[in-house]
């Protein structure tokens, strides 16, 4: 099946070396991300987990394009979800401006195609929490 794509985007206070960092900072991912904790488990590799134990699943990714402080794609290779990643952060006019970006493959075959478009509002609309509570985080620059 055709994959499918969401996007969330947001203008942070600060400039894109701080929104990067933090980004990239897989221990603080909980701070900031809904209910999800990650960790890098090696060079290229990272895991997510979504939800609260025992109800949730593990992201599995691995980072295909790292250009500190503007970009950052991922392959998401888990068993729930599988496709493409992208934060992009560029400089705009009092701090930066983060784009998260995914194209995914549903799980569920028929069953997940159907239920996206119920599902891709929500998705969404916590991107975009998630990236209000980021520029939370972070010091305003002026």
């Amino acid at each position: 099946m055709k994959p499918v794509y969401a996007a969330a985007a947001a203008h942070v206070p600060a400039p894109p070396e701080q929104v990067f960092e933090l980004i990239t900072d897989w221990p603080r991912h909980q701070e900031w991300m809904f209910m999800t904790t990650a960790r890098q488990v090696s060079e290229r590799e990272l895991e997510a987990y979504t939800g609260v134990w025992p109800i949730g699943f593990l992201d599995t990714m691995t980072i295909t394009h790292w250009q500190p402080p503007t970009l950052m794609r991922v392959t998401h290779t888990g068993r729930i979800v599988r496709g493409r990643g992208a934060i992009r952060v560029s400089p705009c006019r009092d701090g930066s401006r983060v784009v998260w970006a995914e194209e995914l493959e549903l799980p569920l075959g028929v069953l997940g195609w159907a239920a996206w478009p119920l599902v891709r509002p929500f998705a969404v609309a916590l991107a975009r929490h998630s990236l209000r509570t980021l520029s939370s985080l972070l010091p305003v620059h002026v």
